[in-house]
């Protein structure tokens, strides 16, 4: 259905005007100008002709078929206007007006009807309050924007300036275009995750640029990029990381904004390279269109001076990028045709040997290219500039250099990046590295962070695995009892279920933990205690008291019957105090878990993606260090291993100074076993398991919540 709306081959101008301030004459004298393969039809119940066009007095006088309208009359008409391209069997439309749910309830209400008579007249829609979109391939400019350069990067944009930005700055870099811009707008018909599946399989689009401040479907989204990102890469920029920010970006579209936690997880788990500064956003998406990935996260650095090469260095390390050492032949290659005072190991400083004969570049650049343990090149310097710098004479060698680094990258499938201080200066050598698709930056930071993103698309597509998706199989894993615990809990019209209930459902599908069991006397409470070798532990069991040791009603570490029976009193005493009305079931009699590592693993239900999972050091120092990491659910147990590893404490489950290590294996399994949990029970809300302790063998989950949706 998109590819009508996307490839129209026929648009009507609704709100066509001769007035050249605006845009329903803009909009004509562009798709004029830039020569528009298909039909226009300005329409205008005042006007008779508009730019020697005929004006139709009404969508329906239109002779021929329309597939797409470009609305941009003001907001209260569009409901209207959107019935009336039904019945001319309207195909989509571009709704630019704004005044819609970023104004509050009552712009909501209208924007309801919009899509009410949308949906009711078979019609997608891009926006309301969107800038328009271009389709580059066949010069349908619905946005004003001139010269806009073609290219193979596809452009989502939630800000026109933002989108101008870009094109303007592709367009004075003049290497690399678009093919189709889209000012998504509010988003309230045709989704984000509806346009990936339409730009993967474009045959002209290589890369998928985006600006985003508001999401308003994020599972789907997630599920198309992982789809998409596989084939082509995905580049993103998402707005509204501070409280200022988000309120600009809720005033601006109308939706949820922000880059949490969970959200920088979740695209890296989808493959999408997140960008966080605005400047970035072309250059990588360039860099991903033109350039080969980075196959082993490893890069080598060529400079003709040490401060760049160390810059560089620090840079690439910081982003968890591999610098090998070069092999011995490569080095010896290198010592050859290098001066005496050239490093020849990794980053390689020429020292001086290019200054004569700046060809000798593409020499090394062979040479480190065929290294085995290099995946890319990073040159950084002067090159381009030696003949500008020091005598004409030497440009000639230059751009032989620039010649031979076009023919290396298309031989080897390696990148190679040029960082060059006269990138802004005109340069035939540079400007022959930009024909051969190879990135040139003033920035060295901007080239680095070009590099990183090959070396992590490179990693993504080494590790993708296609079950590894964000699809759930609701229910399939569910068991009976399972089902009656929670049931149980519905018929008393509670939402918590009970420790011991939580227990017990944890432990139906494999979590290693004694469940426990209620006492409603303290005489009960010994006679179960007696059973346990072990000391014990005392819990208040109430669907009103959540936090047991807020109120009193957890007593540790006891072994007499005098302990077991004072404490079973005193429970049952605090909590009543805590509070009198409460719903007092007992006190659960459990054994005391041994001496571990203690850890949290929890899911929650967020309001972009759903169900996701943390998992983090527990007790107090999840308070304290906040080292935890978050992943969208379902997850597998090899993604287990990854969830685990991406915390800094990770290094503690294999042991410190002289300590043993604990129970990996149990850990991933008893965090698959949450995700699992979740797929089976769709009623599950929240799940903590806080504390979970960790032994060298096995694992013991403490105590556990489970919370049901409302």
């Amino acid at each position: 259905m998109l590819d009508k709306v996307l490839n129209a081959k026929s648009v009507a101008i609704i709100g066509a005007s001769k007035n050249k301030t605006k845009r329903g004459y803009q909009a004509i004298k562009t798709l004029l100008a830039d020569g528009f393969e298909g039909e226009i039809y300005p329409v205008n119940p005042k006007e008779d002709k508009i730019l020697g066009l005929t004006c139709y007095k009404d969508i329906m006088d239109i002779e021929g078929p329309v597939d797409l309208a470009l609305i941009t009359t003001p907001a209260r008409t569009i409901p209207a206007i959107l019935k009336r391209c039904g019945q001319k069997k309207v195909a989509g439309a571009v709704i630019i007006a704004g005044g819609f749910r970023e104004l509050g309830d009552k712009g909501k209400e209208l924007e309801q009807a919009v899509v009410k008579a949308a949906q009711e007249n078979g019609i997608r829609f891009i926006g309301p309050n969107t800038s328009g979109m271009i389709n580059l391939k066949t010069n349908m400019n619905l946005v004003g924007i001139q010269n806009a350069p073609l290219g193979n990067i596809a452009l989502l944009c939630q800000s026109g300036n933002m989108a101008l930005t870009l094109i303007t700055e592709a367009t004075i870099r003049k290497h690399e275009g678009f093919t189709y811009y889209v000012g998504v707008g509010n988003e309230s018909d045709i989704k984000f995750h509806e346009y990936l599946e339409f730009f993967r399989n474009d045959p002209d689009t290589k890369v998928i640029l985006m600006y985003v401040e508001g999401m308003s479907e994020g599972r789907k989204f997630l599920q198309e990029a992982y789809k998409t990102s596989i084939k082509k890469p995905i580049v993103l920029l998402k707005s509204g990381r501070s409280a200022t920010g988000k309120r600009s970006a809720g005033s601006h579209t109308g939706s949820l904004a922000g880059v949490s936690e969970v959200a920088k997880a979740a695209y890296a788990r989808a493959g999408i390279i997140v960008i966080e500064n605005s400047d970035e956003l072309f250059p990588v998406a360039e860099t991903l269109s033109s350039q080969p990935a980075v196959k082993n996260n490893s890069i080598a650095i060529l400079a003709d001076g040490g401060g760049h090469a160390t810059i560089a260095a620090d840079l690439l390390s910081d982003y968890g990028i591999n610098m090998p050492q070069l092999s011995d032949k490569t080095q010896a290659q290198l010592r050859a045709i290098l001066p005496e005072a050239a490093s020849v190991v990794n980053p390689v400083d020429v020292a001086g040997g290019t200054d004569a004969d700046p060809s000798l570049f593409a020499d090394c650049v062979k040479i480190i290219i065929k290294d085995p343990n290099v995946g890319g090149i990073l040159v950084v310097g002067l090159f381009g500039g030696y003949g500008i710098r020091f005598d004409k004479s030497l440009a000639i060698g230059e751009e032989a250099a620039a010649h031979r680094f076009g023919a290396m990258v298309k031989k080897r499938n390696k990148p190679i990046l040029v960082h060059s201080l006269y990138s802004s200066h005109e340069s035939r050598a540079l400007d022959l590295l930009r024909h051969y698709d190879i990135p040139v930056h003033d920035s060295l930071d901007i080239s680095c962070k070009c590099v990183a993103a090959l070396c992590q698309y490179g990693n993504y597509l080494k590790s993708y695995h296609a079950k590894t998706s964000f699809v759930f199989n609701w229910k399939a894993k569910a068991k009976r009892e399972g089902d009656l615990i929670i049931e149980t809990a519905r018929r008393e019209g509670r939402h918590v279920l009970l420790e011991h209930e939580a227990k017990s459902l944890i432990k139906l599908h494999g979590a290693q933990t004694d469940v426990g069991q209620v006492a409603k006397t303290e005489d009960e409470a010994w006679e179960i205690a007696k059973k346990i070798s072990k000391n014990l532990v005392l819990k208040i069991v109430s669907p009103d008291i959540l936090h047991k040791s807020d109120a009193g009603g957890v007593k540790l570490n006891l072994g007499s019957e005098n302990e077991v029976r004072n404490g079973f009193r005193q429970i049952m005493e605090n909590a009543l105090a805590y509070n009198p009305k409460a719903d007092i079931r007992g006190v659960l009699v459990s054994p005391m878990a041994q001496t571990g590592l203690e850890i949290i693993i929890g899911t929650k239900t967020d309001e972009l993606f759903g169900p996701v999972i943390m998992y983090g050091l527990g007790g107090i120092m999840v308070e304290i260090m906040k080292d935890v990491t978050f992943w969208v659910l379902p997850i597998s147990t090899a993604s287990c291993r990854k969830m685990i590893e991406d915390t800094r404490s990770s290094v503690l489950l294999d042991g410190v100074r002289g300590q043993s290590g604990y129970d990996k294996k149990s850990l991933r399994k008893l965090i698959a076993i949450c995700s699992e949990l979740i797929e089976s029970y769709p009623d599950i809300e929240e799940m903590d398991l806080n504390p979970v302790i960790l032994y060298e063998q096995g694992l013991d989950v403490v105590d556990a919540r489970i919370i049901l949706k409302k």
